[in-house]
């Protein structure tokens, strides 16, 4: 998965891609960094709880 940093209004961000060619990245700043880092454990256990095994299993949520 291709990753960006950037900038917004003079602060740090960081872009996830599903690809090179992804329009509509997953874009967050240190704020939410920070909370996905201090809540990884639930965020692994959310995906293997919900993860059906199919590879269109995160397009079905958007």
């Amino acid at each position: 998965m291709p990753v960006k940093t950037g900038e917004y209004k003079g602060h740090p961000t960081i872009s996830l891609l599903k690809d090179e060619t992804d329009m509509r990245p997953f874009t967050f700043g240190m704020g939410k960094a920070r909370l996905i880092l201090e809540n990884i454990e639930a965020i692994k256990k959310f995906v293997e709880n919900n993860d059906k095994g199919s590879s269109n299993s995160e397009t079905e949520a958007e």
